[in-house]
């Protein structure tokens, strides 16, 4: 596959898939409460099931769509900025020689994306992921009283703990098996932008339909998508003429020196570490650089700040607005097309702001700034004191941009390459299990303040107490001093095979 036009079958694929998902994503609150809490703004017992089918499977609905759009645009600004040196500063491709030299094997030991092949057969077409999301969005579609409710949170909530998140990275996965390496940056970003585009579309359509429709028309695309992908999306066969694969013909990793085979699957059984991380070597690598452990308290309550926020804030909404499905789907519009703008900006100006940002002001500083605004954001949403300043509230997420990117960036620098793996790893496992426990912390305090139980009277205050969480991650920031770049040493001992 030479061009990108030949991945239109994939786009259209994915467009579809996620218009789909998008679509009922402003329309549950309302079902949620009239299932459970009939003619009310509050029920306690939505946002606690709400809370944990979220920790359940970590992230919420809305942030793992949000996650899908723009998991391309992060993954380019970290790999963008690895380097602290100016003449590093460029755009590193999955499949790149000097990528895979240097990372593959040891930032991301096995492939991010064959992982998540590897439960689906290697193949976008043989995953059941879009099987399923029919089934689920079918029962809704079909009647809304408590009991089918039930079965929809049952059903959803056990299939979100196996494949959410499978479809962008099969996706993903199909765009590297299928475009030559000095195509896929291009191709990664379009990618990214049809996923956005649909996230705008299918909230604008939920504006413009009824609650019952909504579900109707987001059954109906889920159909057409999985029809459109069996007819005419092609198995992802690897091109003998595609260089550099992420596994070598025996599973391994290639390592420096060693040359690549061109046109071998992998197979499954990949032996990729002698043993799991334990948690000693997590806490050695942590132990290892003062500037290390400030950036997993700045991830930890980042990501405790970002979920919470999902996990209250529209049954907040709800309560102290009386916001229903058609003000959820213009906030979720605007943060979107906001979200558009700020990536698009990444995208067209990532090789000339970041080089000339990153020196004069610090990634430190820059992270400081994207977390600052987080906590503006959240802050404003917890004293609106008229329906209005949601909307105002929504729009800082364009000035978020620079917070994960900047955060990934100073952890790469602080170990060595045969360490980047253990150090991306524990950054996400620290910011994963925040993840779990923010909806279980902040759903009851939101249900408490919003009930007529609340000790005083603030229906906002389990907002604010995100807002203080993001406050804490912005003040760690402002602590962090960078040291110099670690070469290539080990700082502790490590499990991984050496390539």
């Amino acid at each position: 596959m030479k061009t990108l036009s030949g991945l239109n079958h994939l786009f259209i694929t994915i467009f579809l898939h996620n218009f789909s998902a998008v679509m009922v994503i402003p329309a549950i609150t309302d079902v949620t409460m009239s299932a459970l809490c009939p003619g009310r703004d509050e029920c306690s017992l939505a946002i606690y099931l709400t809370g944990f089918q979220q920790a359940s499977k970590e992230e919420g609905d809305g942030k793992t769509v949000a996650i899908e759009s723009s998991l391309l645009d992060s993954l380019s600004l970290l790999l963008l900025n690895i380097h602290g040196d100016p003449s590093h500063h460029r755009a590193w491709n999955v499949g790149d020689d000097a990528f895979n030299r240097e990372y593959v094997g040891q930032v991301w030991p096995e492939s991010f994306a064959y992982r998540s092949i590897e439960p689906c057969n290697s193949s976008l077409r043989n995953c059941t992921s879009p099987d399923i999301k029919i089934f689920i969005a079918a029962i809704l579609a079909y009647s809304r009283t408590r009991h089918f409710f039930y079965a929809y949170y049952v059903a959803k909530t056990l299939i979100a703990m196996v494949c959410e998140g499978s479809v962008p990275c099969l996706a993903l996965a199909y765009v590297a098996d299928n475009v030559p390496e000095g195509r896929r940056a291009s191709a990664f970003g379009i990618l990214s932008g049809i996923a956005s585009s649909a996230f705008v579309c299918g909230n604008l359509s939920t504006r413009f339909l009824s609650t019952a429709s909504t579900f109707q028309v987001s059954a109906s695309v889920a159909i057409a998508s999985l029809v459109y992908m069996r007819f005419f999306l092609q198995d992802s066969i690897i091109d003998e003429q595609l260089t550099a694969p992420i596994l070598t013909s025996k599973g391994k990793p290639k390592g420096k020196g060693k040359d690549y085979a061109t046109n071998e699957i992998p197979s499954k059984n990949v032996q990729i570490f002698k043993s799991a991380p334990s948690l000693e070597d997590m806490l050695c690598l942590l132990k290892s650089s003062v500037t290390l452990s400030q950036a997993a308290v700045v991830a930890f309550f980042y990501s405790l700040a970002e979920v919470g926020l999902h996990a209250s804030l529209l049954y907040y909404l709800k309560a102290r607005f009386h916001f229903n499905k058609d003000q959820f789907a213009d906030l979720m519009v605007i943060t979107g097309i906001a979200g558009t703008i700020s990536q698009s900006l990444l995208n067209n100006l990532q090789l000339v702001l970041m080089p000339i940002l990153a020196p004069a002001l610090g990634e430190a500083r820059l992270l400081a700034v994207g977390l600052f605004f987080t906590c503006v954001h959240v802050f404003l949403y917890s004293i609106a004191w008229t329906f209005w300043v949601p909307y105002v509230a929504a729009m800082f997420s364009v000035l978020f941009v620079f917070s994960q990117p900047c955060m990934r960036s100073i952890v790469s620098k602080q170990v060595g390459s045969c360490e980047q793996g253990k150090a991306q790893g524990c950054i996400s496992g620290i910011s994963s299990f925040a993840n779990v426990i923010s909806p279980l912390v902040f759903s009851p305090l939101t249900a408490l303040f919003l009930s007529e139980r609340a000790p005083f009277h603030f229906p906002g205050f389990s907002i604010m107490c995100v807002g203080f969480a993001s406050m804490i991650a912005f003040i760690q920031s402002l602590m962090i001093r960078i040291a110099p770049p670690i070469a290539n040493e080990k700082v502790c001992n490590s499990n991984y095979v050496d390539a």
